[in-house]
């Protein structure tokens, strides 16, 4: 990226993505390799009024090596040095700005064990913290940076450094940053995200039925009093910010046990280092009864035995097909993109925030009221240029919401 570009992809993040406030801690999770944009990054939130920026770093090589080399034990355990700098940012109101590339083959191979062994410490450990994140306590933003590795598997036929300045000029359009004012682009697309979200919160859905040719013909249940959430949402204290750049979705939690039929993904799902491809599911009452992936189908019941909560969805968002990422007609391999191309649901927990009152709301208030909860959270695409979504009214009334993957109106 140019200087300008660095500039103004870091005004995006900052401004209308994690809405930084004066005086706020920014805690920044990036990989080494991006360390040169972290840099730019820092600098323009201490010019927008930090106090104080903190970098918690990550390398993907070094994460393979635990895998392969440590014991079973020691990802049993979570270490109370990594919870309590995630505690201790928390409690004081920080930002979490986390930084991503894709790498869809980092735990190919790895024991599966150690992965769930993993998840499980982590969720005890950071409960407070994943529970604050997903009620919106504080303010998030997950967003993308180029890496070498993501960029040869996208532009395999390029020289690295070719494939690695074409990776960064995706970023920057797909993030809506590569315009001569990104911030008042980004305010109008907001306000169109917006518009729908409000659209099908009004409308009070009881239950959406998704269908296409491949094959999938599933009924989600939605919640009483559930909220469609998607762009800019508020923290528990009035804080505007939007978790995603990019972002095309808007999405809501679906009733936990009124999911019923069969869904076809539509796209690969990278799972913890592995790929799970051309695979379907099929729900009763809410849960998967039967699964089967033409590729990672290991992978794919590893994560369905996670918990009770994997079986079930979490999460339904809503994307047009004719959306900008969805006609890069690009496979990313990284869920942030992947995601924003296409209609998809999530196995495991639900996002609070999608149900009246859900952010104050404890466990058990929330499992009462319908929502979902797991240790995991795993988004898999299913829209299609011919997906049909008709929202079904509690006196059943018919009210068409996408026609051949777009929006019916």
């Amino acid at each position: 990226m140019t200087e300008n570009e660095k500039k103004a992809y870091a005004q995006v993040l900052l401004k209308k993505g994690i809405n930084l406030q004066k005086d706020q801690i920014l805690v920044i999770n990036a990989p080494v390799e991006a360390a040169e944009f972290t840099t730019a990054l820092a600098e323009a939130a201490y010019n927008d009024g930090a106090s104080q920026v903190v970098v918690s770093w990550r390398c993907d090589n070094l994460t393979k090596l635990r895998y392969n080399r440590e014991a079973l034990a020691n990802f049993e355990s979570f270490p109370d040095w990594r919870r309590d700098f995630s505690l201790s940012y928390y409690r004081k109101g920080a930002a979490f700005l986390s930084l991503i590339s894709a790498n869809p083959n980092l735990l190919a191979g790895v024991d599966t064990k150690k992965i769930t062994a993993f998840q499980h410490a982590s969720h005890k450990a950071l409960k407070e913290y994943s529970d604050g994140i997903m009620a919106s306590k504080v303010t998030w933003l997950v967003a993308a940076v180029p890496s070498c590795t993501w960029a040869k598997l996208l532009y395999p036929e390029d020289d690295t450094d070719t494939a690695y300045a074409k990776l960064e000029q995706v970023i920057l359009k797909a993030s809506r940053a590569d315009g001569p004012d990104p911030l008042s682009a980004w305010d109008g697309h907001l306000e169109n995200l917006r518009k729908r979200r409000t659209w099908l919160t009004e409308k009070a859905f009881t239950a959406l039925r998704c269908t296409n040719e491949l094959g999938t013909d599933l009924t989600i249940g939605l919640p009483e009093g559930h909220i469609w959430q998607g762009g800019t949402e508020a923290t528990t204290t009035g804080i505007l910010f939007n978790a995603n750049v990019p972002t095309e979705e808007v999405y809501s939690a679906p009733q936990r046990d009124q999911v019923n039929g069969v869904v076809y993904s539509t796209k690969p799902l990278v799972y913890r280092g592995n790929i799970i491809d051309r695979f379907c599911l099929v729900f009763k009452d809410g849960a998967v009864i039967d699964s089967i992936a033409e590729k990672g189908n290991d992978i794919l019941t590893t994560l369905l035995d996670t918990d009770e909560g994997s079986r079930r969805l979490g999460e339904v968002a809503l994307i047009p097909y004719n959306s900008p990422i969805s006609l890069t007609n690009t496979l990313f391999y990284e869920t942030l993109f992947d995601e924003n191309a296409s209609c998809h649901v999530a196995l495991g927990r639900a996002y609070p925030t999608c149900l009246r009152g859900g952010a104050n709301m404890n466990d058990n208030e929330l499992r009462t009221a319908g929502l979902n909860d797991s240790v995991v959270h795993v988004n898999f695409m299913i829209g299609s240029a011919d997906l049909q979504i008709t929202g079904i009214k509690k006196d059943g009334t018919e009210v068409p919401v996408f026609k051949d993957g777009n929006w019916a109106e």
